[in-house]
């Protein structure tokens, strides 16, 4: 397993950005400010972006494991690989995340813990209703971790 930084044509990730954040337009607001992460084990298996949002405060904008190889450990790699790798540089990791039984576990099973709340975030900024696991995403969840 070995995990790289991204510096140029980030876009060709395109569809495993897609998978955490389903609007590109939203996508393009982060992605060019932001530092890009690709996990390869035979293959890309997930892809990570983080933006420095000052005040000490590093923010997970966009983090997503293919489809076929979730649940194997990938993700949980790249947040300890981000966490390793800030620690000491900023004093809070941050991620924001729709109200979903499906996202919000696996963040606190990796240290995050509930923050605040932005109501109807997913209403103003989108232009389509997102749903996750037949739920449809209202306000966005930040969690945070101390690094």
């Amino acid at each position: 397993m070995k995990i790289r930084e991204i510096t140029e044509n980030k876009k060709q990730y395109i569809s495993l950005l897609l998978l955490a954040d389903e609007q590109e337009s939203m996508i393009d607001l982060y992605l060019d400010r932001g530092t890009m992460y690709i996990l390869e084990d035979d293959g890309i298996k997930c892809e990570c972006v983080v933006t420095d949002e000052g005040c000490g405060i590093l923010e997970i904008k966009n983090i997503a494991t293919d489809p076929g190889c979730q649940r194997r450990g990938y993700g949980k790699a790249m947040l300890e690989f981000v966490t390793e790798k800030y620690k000491g540089r900023y004093d809070i990791l941050q991620v924001g995340t729709g109200d979903s039984p499906l996202t919000i576990p696996f963040y606190e099973n990796c240290g995050f813990v509930y923050s605040h709340r932005i109501k109807d975030f997913f209403t103003q900024h989108y232009d389509h209703p997102i749903y996750e696991n037949g739920v449809r995403l209202t306000d966005m969840i930040y969690l945070r971790k101390r690094l």
